[in-house]
């Protein structure tokens, strides 16, 4: 059994930053990629960062030079920092890991979403 946790969401003024974390825990053997993905009402579930376990990125052009995505292998945990946000990225975030659990089958995992909400 594999499952993810999400922290860090919250209320934040227009410039602010927040970090959010997702940890994997379980019956993990590998993980390959790490992203975060966010929903914001009335929209489609949209991707804002990816993380492969080769350690390259790509982000949504809405967020690029704001947020940062990055990972800890030893903890199994992958991170979002959002600096300079604004109204915009008020969304549900969810992130996503593929993982390789110990019978060595690939699943997609997700979180159970944290809300970030940008506004004076």
């Amino acid at each position: 059994q594999v499952q993810l946790v999400e922290s860090g969401g919250g209320l934040v003024q227009p410039g602010g930053s927040l970090r959010l974390s997702c940890a994997a825990s379980g019956r993990i053997f590998s993980i390959d990629t790490m992203d975060w993905y966010r929903q914001a009402p009335g929209k489609e579930r949209e991707l804002v960062a990816a993380l492969r376990s080769g350690g390259s990125t790509n982000y949504a052009d809405s967020v690029k030079g704001r947020f940062t995505i990055s990972r800890d292998n030893a903890k199994n945990t992958v991170y979002l920092q959002m600096n300079s946000l604004n109204p915009e990225d008020t969304a549900v975030y969810y992130c996503h890991q593929r993982i390789m659990n110990v019978l060595r089958v690939w699943r997609d995992y997700w979180g159970q979403g944290t809300q970030v909400t940008v506004s004076a």
